[in-house]
């Protein structure tokens, strides 16, 4: 696990999540977790930005997911809330995100719980708000991601 990490802003999580969205390639699944209002989805638009991904990044909570076109990096978004799941797993099935996720980074609010399921390797980013507005940061890494996490330190 990687230590807690203070962002500070809402433009200190976007520049975290630029960090993340730069190191990930296809096949990538990242869960994030965390209250209402902690940053992810303003995290996810940083990890947009981080692979280049054009357009506006707004959460899919009515549509479930939305997804981005590859940008600069050659690396499609797939952004799911599964917030209205509500852990009916047949709904997240209908999505193909295991085919998806083959060319695909997928990126998954509300997804602890269901979409680890998809892939041994992936990220959970646990995202909490403090009183002041700041937000933590806890990263646990799993399979592959054990390895990989010390990029998003180095960068």
């Amino acid at each position: 696990m990687v230590d807690k990490v203070i962002l500070e802003t809402p433009e200190d999580t976007m520049a975290f999540g630029r960090t993340l969205g730069a190191a990930l390639r296809a096949g990538d699944l990242v869960l994030l977790d965390g209250p209402l209002g902690a940053g992810k989805t303003t995290l996810t638009r940083g990890i947009a930005d981080g692979l280049g991904v054009g357009g506006r990044v707004s959460s899919p909570t009515f549509v479930l997911a939305r997804v981005h076109a590859a940008g600069a990096a050659g690396v499609p978004l797939i952004h799911v809330d599964a917030y209205r799941l509500g852990g009916d797993l047949s709904q997240l099935d209908d999505l193909d995100l295991d085919t998806d996720l083959e060319s695909s980074a997928v990126v998954v609010e509300w997804g602890e719980g269901s979409a680890e399921r998809l892939s041994e390797d992936h990220l959970v980013v646990r995202l909490t708000r403090h009183d002041d507005d700041t937000r933590a940061v806890v990263l646990e890494p799993h399979g592959s991601w054990t390895t990989r996490v010390d990029e998003l330190q180095a960068a």
